[in-house]
């Protein structure tokens, strides 16, 4: 058990104002993986403090891009010593299983690269002819004191998606991690003050709903950077809004995979293994729509039944294991709740449904489940359900397939099977949604990545990324 009792505040352990501590207990067995405490208010106030006198007095903001790129690396080279230690720890405290935690731990290693990359190449400085007359010198400078809010479900890759480029710009951070996985973000914090990152500019808290709005709406936070839900998201734009505040917001996502009639089954539906059920359906890219040629249903639906009823299901620390338990019990009875709500109105199940795997009598598990001919205005095919559970639905031309992939209030994502590229383009092209990926192509880490519609506001990676975390400021001259 890997225990914290005080905050990591500023770059240093201090005792919390009220101290609370929170148990992360496995999802798979119960047991405690690790303790870790909850911030107060006054915490709160003492973390923002210390980011604010950082950037107003500090010297971060004024070394460098160069200078600051050396930190971050240092404390990438730090990171990859131990980052098969934190994805096995992940896999314990929220069950993601070994698989995903080493494709996410690999994902951190080019994501790491890419911004690394994308900040040495920005136009940090642009000087201009100016008009009509005259010349100008236009310069980004960074945003101020950045609340980063991260979800559970890939916490370090999501966290370090927004301190990277938040601190190459110059900014200084208070990272917001989630109760259900209070522990294994408090190991950032050590890591960039063994790195050199200089005190004040970057503090972990761990805290309830009340005081995670405390943050939100601390005058002395200029940005809010956060990944999660789209209610949660919703609420955080009404808050920062209301304040001025910088927002951007990766949020959830409804992913429709069309499937052609040229499509080979096989591949797709062993590539859909992977995009459809990762971290056990708990990725905001989950492709959870499949869309298929009516007369192609029933063998397409076959085919993945015959692929979801292979999976093993069990402990996620084991090397064989492709599906572990959901984040939490709370988490397990929402899906359930989903299921079960579709089973009493009749939707066709191809496998799965409601109650624990066969075999299973512990841990937060969900039945891996395929519903077919499903209508795509229903519940499970239009809300995010965060679980495995996957839709199927018929469509009968190409235009109509299209149709069913932009009726959703997301559009974080999406893919293209066919082996015909010029056809999965031009497809793309219609589909509103933020990354649509032809089969199973890789998603560039140097190209923007963030949602339409409900799924977000803003974009992370590459450039696009950095450019959230700053501000432009032109001198005439």
């Amino acid at each position: 058990m890997t225990e914290f009792s005080e905050l990591f505040i500023g770059g240093r352990r201090v005792t919390s104002t009220a101290p609370r501590i929170i148990e992360v207990r496995s999802p798979y067995d119960g047991s405690v993986v690790g303790t870790a405490p909850l911030a107060s208010h006054e915490d709160i106030d003492r973390a923002v403090d210390a980011a604010r006198r950082a950037f107003d007095q500090g010297p971060w903001p004024r070394l460098s891009v160069e200078e600051r790129i050396q930190v971050i690396e240092r404390f990438h080279a730090l990171y990859e010593a131990r980052s098969d230690e934190f994805a096995r720890f992940v896999s314990r405290e929220m069950g993601a299983p070994h698989w995903f935690t080493q494709a996410i731990r690999t994902l951190i290693t080019n994501q790491s690269h890419a911004f690394f990359k994308a900040a040495r190449s920005y136009p940090w400085e642009d000087r201009r002819d100016g008009f009509p007359t005259g010349k100008s010198l236009w310069l980004r400078e960074p945003v101020g004191v950045v609340a980063a809010i991260i979800p559970w479900n890939a916490p370090h890759q999501v966290a370090l998606g927004k301190l990277y480029p938040a601190l190459i710009a110059g900014c200084t951070v208070v990272l917001k991690i989630a109760e259900e996985t209070a522990v294994d973000g408090q190991f950032l914090g050590e890591l960039f003050a063994e790195a050199g990152l200089p005190e004040g500019v970057f503090s972990v808290i761990a805290a309830d709903k009340e005081t995670s709005e405390r943050l939100v709406t601390h005058p002395g936070i200029d940005k809010i950077g956060f990944t999660g839900s789209s209610a949660v998201g919703r609420r955080i734009a009404g808050l920062g809004g209301a304040l001025l505040k910088r927002v951007s917001l990766e949020l959830g996502g409804k992913s429709a995979a069309i499937v052609l009639e040229d499509a080979d089954i096989e591949e797709t539906v062993a590539a859909l293994k992977f995009r459809s059920f990762p971290n056990n359906g708990q990725v905001c890219v989950a492709q959870t729509r499949v869309l298929v040629p009516r007369h192609r249903q029933v063998d397409f639906a076959d085919a993945m039944a015959a692929m979801i009823n292979e999976m093993t299901i069990g402990d996620p620390s084991a090397e064989t294991t492709f599906l572990g338990p959901v984040v939490s019990e709370r988490q397990r009875l929402r899906i359930t709740d989903y299921i079960r709500q579709a089973e009493a109105e009749g939707t066709r199940i191809a496998v799965g449904g409601s109650g624990m795997p066969d075999g299973i009598n512990h841990g937060s598990f969900i039945r891996p489940t395929l519903f077919i001919d499903v209508d795509n205005s229903s519940r499970i095919a239009q809300e995010e359900i965060f679980g495995p559970v996957v839709c199927m639905t018929p469509y009968d031309s190409e235009e109509e397939a299209i149709g069913l992939a932009n009726a959703s209030d997301y559009g974080l994502a999406g893919s293209i099977w066919t082996p015909d590229a010029e056809r999965a383009e031009a497809i793309a092209r219609r589909v509103r949604t933020g990354t649509v990926t032809h089969g199973n192509a890789a998603i560039d880490l140097l190209s923007p990545f963030g949602g339409f519609k409900q799924s977000g506001i803003g974009r992370e990676f590459g450039a696009e990324g950095i450019n959230h975390y700053i501000e432009h400021k032109t001198i005439a001259i």
